[in-house]
Formats: C-alpha cells, structure tokens, sequence
C-alpha cells in the first residue's frame, strides 16, 4: 500500500537515500530542503526553525527530520551563538516541522516520527559540548512526544556516529583521518548513508509497529561498545 512521507533536509546524503528507498517501494516522496526545488514534490523553506513550512492537504503517514550541524570547537571557542544557532537547527526546527504537519498525521497506530540525534547525545565526547546540547534535548523531545502520541503515532530517533557524507566529509578527507576514525569504532569502519537510510525505513514501516519511544544506535558500536 503506497503511503505519502514528508522530509525536511532533503538535501542530505542520508535524506537522498531515504527518499531512493521509499520511493523504489512506491511510497510518495516530499521532500522539503533549503536548496532549490529539484522536483515536482520538492519545496523550498528558508529557516527550519521559523516554521513557514509549504501546507498541503492530503494526509501524511510519516515525518523526517534531517537537517543538523557538526560543530566542532573546544567549550571555551564556543560562542552563545553558536549554541544558540546549533539548538534552532536541531531541535527548534525539528519542533516547528512536526507542529506543522501532526495534525495531518494519520492517528492510525500506522503513522511514525522520526529524528536523527548523534552518539554525542549521550557518549560524552570532547569538543561536541554544542552537539551534544542539541542532541540530547531531541532525544528528550522523542521520548517525551512518543508518550504524548501513543498509541496512534510512534516516536523514535537514530543516533549515529560519523557517517560518510558531506556534511562529515571534512574528517575523513585523507587516508590518515580515515583510518583514525575507523580505528575508534568497534566495527572499525565509517557509516554510509544507506545504513541510516534503512533504519529509517524500518521506524517508518509496519514493521516496527511495536516501536516508539526510542533511541536507536546505528553507529558500529560506538555507544555500547568500548574495545
């Protein structure tokens, strides 16, 4: 059965590849980005955070919230803005989405909410104090919306570790970042957008209709795993 998915930050390598998935099952695919429209079910949006989000009228059996930052500095390089800009993008534009499309959610057990958090969310880490701000208040937002909307919507968010994108590109653009990355995580390897693009897929499908309220670790081990 087709469904119909909105996802914001669409032009990210994951998103990219979540709309791929869903779209090679049959589902419809809208997409929301900052970038120019690309296509017919591709909408422009300035500021995440403002809440101008397109409006439509059919109903939606799924958010994605994709868009983040990776800002890296020490605590003391960090500006109040920078905390400030960091938390509007992560959480504040991740709560002025769904406030514009749950009343379109269908409320039939069937429908999902999904975000993506980080493994900094709750693994300290140096120099990931802003990251970690942003992350973990998302991950406190899905627990806290997936007990609000149950039982007809389920919650949950994917926390990886470094995936190989873009918007990660910068730390592992030489062999020796590369393999100094790899060497820290348990499955010594990088993620690709397609490992979260599945799990998405699955938080999205019927099945993980006993799913909600979760944090789930798509990251090779790194946030249970200690070697």
């Amino acid at each position: 059965m087709s469904k119909t998915y909105i996802l914001a930050g669409s032009n990210s390598a994951i998103a990219k590849a979540t709309a791929s998935t869903l779209r090679a099952q049959g589902h419809k695919v809208i997409e929301i980005s900052r970038a120019n429209s690309e296509n017919e079910y591709q909408y422009q949006v300035e500021r995440y955070e403002q809440g101008q989000f397109p409006t439509f009228e059919e109903k939606i059996n799924g958010l994605v919230y994709f868009p983040g930052t990776i800002n890296l500095k020490s605590f003391g390089q960090l500006t109040m803005n920078d905390f400030q800009n960091d938390f509007s993008i992560h959480v504040l534009g991740a709560i002025a989405f769904v406030k514009s499309y749950l009343n379109l959610l269908e409320k039939d057990g069937k429908s999902s909410i999904v975000f993506i958090s980080s493994v900094a969310g709750s693994v300290g880490m140096p120099f990931h104090s802003s990251v970690a701000v942003a992350k973990s208040a998302l991950e406190g937002l899905t627990k806290s919306l997936a007990a609000e909307l149950a039982p007809g919507v389920r919650v949950n968010a994917i926390a990886p570790s470094l995936v190989n994108t873009p918007l990660g590109e910068r730390f592992i653009n030489t062999p020796e970042k590369l393999s100094a990355i790899e060497k820290r995580n348990p499955l010594r390897k990088v993620g690709e957008p397609n490992d979260i693009a599945n799990m998405i897929n699955f938080l999205l499908s019927e099945q993980s209709s006993w799913v909600t309220g979760q944090i789930l670790g798509v990251d090779g081990g790194m946030n249970n795993i200690k070697l």
